[in-house]
Order: C-alpha cells, then structure tokens, then sequence
C-alpha cells in the first residue's frame, strides 16, 4: 500500500524527470469483462479518462454502455473544489448498493483526489466497498493495480507523492473522432495559494515537442479537425525542458502540421507572452479563443492568492490580445468571497469585470481545499455574503457574454460540428472558431466538418444558426 503524503507532494526538484515508454505485459487479461468509467473535472481528467479507456481497451476490456453492465466502475476524480468531492463520496454510497447485489464488482478511485491525503484516510475508514487507488502519477500502472486486486482479493492503494515523469504512448480511446486533447505540460508549480492542484498533479513537466508534434500529425492523419493542448498551465511550456523553445514555438510548430484548428488551455497570466499572442494574430489555424483566468480584480486579494500579477498587468494583457488577434473571444475565472476580500476589493472585481467585459466566466464561492495556504487564512466572508456576490458578478456576466453573441447575429461563421444538439434532436451543435456554441439547423451529416453557419438568433451562453450550402 502507497499512500499520498501532502508534505513529500509541497516538494520540488526532488530529482530528474524520467522520460518513459507505456508498456504492459497483460493482454487479454480483461477478456469477457466490462468498464464503466464516469469523469469528475477540467479537461485533463477528460483526457486521462480516454487514456484510463484506452489501455483497458487494449488488454480486452470492453466498454459497458449500462453502469449496471459494468464489472469494473472507475471513478476519475476532481479536487478543485468541496462540491466535487461531494458528488464522489454521494456516488460511492450509490456504488456501495450495487456491490451488495454484485458481489465480484469492482470500485476504484482515479485522478485529483486519489492525491489528497485526508482522502485516502477516509477512504480506508469508511469507503470499504471501494477495491483500488490509483494516483495521477502512477495512472499508466492502472493495468498491474487491477490485477494485483483480482489475484490476490487484497485491497490496493497505490498513490505516489512525488515530481512525476513523462510517459509517453499510453493507448487512449478518444471521445471524439474530430476534436482532440493532446497533452503537453504536467503539474502546475504556481501554488496559488487557493490551489490544490501542485499538490495533486506534481511539478510542472513538458512533453518533448517533437513527440507532440507527432502525436498531432497521427491525428490529422487520422482525420481530427481539431486539437486542443492541455495543461494546468500551458503558458509554462518549455520552462523545465528548453532554454529557448517556449509554448509560441509549439503553437508555431503544430500549426505547421495542417490542423485545422488549434487551441490551448488552461493559461496563467503570468506566463503569457507577447510572442504568443503574435502566432496567435498571424496564424489562421489557431484559434481567437483565449481562456485567461483573473480569479480578482483587487491586487490585495490577487496577492493573498499568490497570482504572481497585478490588476494593471493582466488589464494590459487582456488589451494586448484583443487589440491584436482579430475576432477574439476572451473568457476567464473569478473567485468571489476569498478570505479577506471587502465589498471594495469586490467592487474592484466588478470595475475590472466591466471594462474586460468577458465574452464568459467560470464564478465561484470560495470553499477551502484542506493542506492548501488559504485554508488557514481565517474566513471573513459569510456564506450569505458570497452567495451574494456571486449573484451580483454572474448578473454582470451574463450581460456582457449576452452583448458579445449579439454581435455575431446575421454573420456567417465556421462552425466545427461535434454532435446532435441536446436542446433539439433535428439540430446539430457546434463551435464557432472564437468557441461559441451554435445550435445549428442542418442534417446530422455536417457532424465532422467545418461549415459555414448564418446565425439567427443570440442568447447569454448559445447561439442558434442555419446551414449555409
């Protein structure tokens, strides 16, 4: 049993980073056997779910449409925030109803909180029906895990509390035939103060780029339209690896590769140079969709948090961008309620809110993550307060992400389609290359191609448009 340890997962340059080849010697070990994989998180669990499917896949797994088909169910778990651990440890008592009536089902736990030590802890006192552990580091081990758990029926809990390495070629079933994730950076090592993440993803990491660009090149070989480079914090490209390669040279680099669209999440403003934003403007293929989180817009709370920038630095940023990559959309993040934060240091949230006015904005309460700095800060925000304010910030929000799509009706725009539309069976959706959702009229034989979308009519999160032959 390996068990996280938070003051071994604070530590950093503990050694160098090993770059490896996935390997696994057990094919066909799943055979006649199903999996359920349910995703908790941000677009990095998203991917590491494709790959948890795809080495199952390649040892005879098979995909269990039905959870109650399933005999193994994997949860791929998040730490960001108190309500996903909720949402886990609500499924887990769901899970533990089914396992009395499945006796040889298996439970394990995946991803952020598999990370956090008061997590395992309560895992092994009260979570028995859950069988294994595996760590965000040591996930290309799932195969040996499982194993080890149906040979000897023993528990396993294998979570390593350490930088991390780079392993390449780990097999991975795609969500999608036409939009990608492709990873290019580990771990974060800003520690905002608020963060879990540099405890649970290690220290930041960079895949080489040649093995990147390769990787893009199979996709558009295999057809993609569309691949976004993922990160904790992708503007951090490079800085562990290269001298003088930097995320603007990689953009470069896979823009090279024919794709059709490019994006990249998620950036730190710190990180964001005006190098990237020229390949940004010069480069059609990569998207005018930037994902800048502000989190305050008062410097006394963006210090408490540990944002490394001032509310002038990213003002200045933000202009740069739009001043320079034509049709740019522009979203971000906003914590409200912070430990120490005054109606003022909110007010200067709102002032900076109302001159960015963001296409869109992911809003959140404060809530502590245990181990991190902030959870020691002594909270002067009520919970009324909070809530309060985040009604207030999502009004202004919702206006401007409002005003922004209602400058695209009546404009034609090329829309990358990914599906049949949630909110109308005889649509098709899609996005817009400034990341706009469109509900599209038009035959489910546009799913996989960029085409032309008039647009009729604009609302605060969608847009709804017509195919144009």
């Amino acid at each position: 049993m390996k068990t996280p340890n938070m003051l071994e997962a604070k530590k950093r340059h503990q050694g160098k980073i090993e770059y490896t080849n996935y390997s696994s010697n057990l094919e066909g070990f799943g055979k006649g056997k199903k999996f359920y994989v349910r995703t908790y998180g941000c677009q990095m669990n998203e991917h590491d779910s494709e790959k948890i499917r795809g080495m199952l896949l390649s040892v005879g797994f098979e995909n269990a449409d039905d959870i109650n088909d399933a005999d193994i169910i994997i949860l791929n778990t998040c730490a960001i925030r108190e309500n996903a651990h909720d949402k886990v440890f609500g499924y887990l008592g769901v899970l533990k109803h089914m396992k009395k009536s499945k006796k040889d089902l298996l439970i394990g736990i995946c991803g952020c909180m598999a990370q956090e030590e008061v997590v395992i802890n309560e895992i092994l006192n009260k979570y028995k029906q859950v069988d294994f552990v595996c760590g965000t580091h040591n996930l290309d081990n799932l195969l040996s895990i499982i194993k080890e758990k149906i040979d000897t029926k023993k528990r396993q809990i294998e979570v390593l509390s350490y930088e991390g390495d780079v392993v390449e070629n780990v097999p991975v079933s795609r969500d999608s035939k036409y939009s990608a994730w492709v990873d290019i950076i580990y771990g974060c090592d800003k520690f905002c103060t608020y963060c879990i993440v540099p405890y649970t993803r290690g220290t930041q990491r960079s895949r080489r780029h040649e093995d990147i660009v390769d990787e893009v090149k199979e996709l558009v070989k295999n057809g993609y339209k569309e691949v976004t480079l993922l990160g904790q914090n992708v503007n951090a490209y490079g800085k562990d690896l290269y001298e003088d390669y930097t995320l603007a040279n990689l953009l470069s680099d896979v823009a090279d590769t024919g794709i059709a669209r490019l994006r990249f999440v998620t950036s730190h403003p710190w990180d964001f140079t005006e190098e990237m934003v020229d390949v940004i403007a010069s480069r059609d293929n990569v998207m005018p969709y930037i994902h800048l989180p502000l989190q305050s817009g008062s410097n006394k709370i963006l210090k408490l948090m540990n944002r490394r920038y001032t509310s002038e630095e990213y003002l200045k940023l933000y202009k740069l961008i739009r001043s320079k990559v034509k049709d740019s959309s522009v979203t971000t993040d906003i914590i409200v309620g912070f430990p120490g934060e005054t109606e003022e240091d909110f007010e200067e949230t709102l002032k900076l809110v109302n001159e960015c006015k963001f296409d869109g904005a992911f809003t959140f309460a404060f809530s502590p993550r245990e181990n991190t700095p902030a959870a020691l800060m002594k909270e002067t925000v009520s919970e009324e307060v909070k809530m309060d304010r985040l009604h207030r910030l999502n009004e202004v929000v919702n206006k401007y992400s409002n005003e922004a799509n209602q400058k695209m009706l009546n404009k034609t725009v090329k829309c990358l389609v990914i599906s049949p539309s949630e909110k109308d069976k005889n649509k098709v959706c899609g996005y817009t290359e400034n990341m706009k959702l469109v509900n599209i009229i038009g035959p489910k034989s546009l799913i996989g191609k960029i085409v032309n979308v008039k647009i009729t009519d604009a609302k605060s999160f969608s847009l709804d448009g017509e195919y144009i032959k």
